[in-house]
């Protein structure tokens, strides 16, 4: 069956035990070996397959432990920036490093400023 947004809640939940449970048994697993190895109870298995409300937390750790965590990558992708975020970084490339942040050394060719007083004989710098 195809699960479409005209599915109810239970019918949902019925597919995705029935998908999970043809997946543990095409891998040959039991519940007790699937249930072990995910860290969930047999009966949190049991309530999984029998299409049963479960907490996220416990269908996620018996996706990954099937291999299936890749999938929720597409049931809840990514979300794209909205135009005005894109407008917002449009043409804002960094061109350079930003270096030392403060006073800036003063340049090995450049000689020091003259100021007045500094003609006196015995003036120090």
């Amino acid at each position: 069956m195809r699960i479409t947004p005209r599915l109810t809640d239970e019918a949902v939940l019925a597919e995705l035990g029935a998908r999970l449970e043809r997946t543990r048994l095409e891998r040959d697993l039991t519940q007790r070996e699937l249930a072990a190895a995910s860290g969930v109870g047999r009966k949190a298995l049991l309530r999984i397959e029998a299409g049963e409300p479960v907490t996220t937390t416990t269908l996620i750790r018996v996706l990954r432990t099937l291999g299936l965590t890749d999938g929720l990558d597409q049931v809840v992708p990514e979300p794209r920036p909205s135009p005005v975020e894109l407008l917002k970084t449009r043409g804002k490339l960094r061109q350079r490093a930003s270096g030392r942040r403060g006073k800036a050394a003063p340049r090995p060719e450049e000689p020091p400023r003259w100021r007045w007083g500094d003609e006196t004989p015995g003036a120090e710098r």
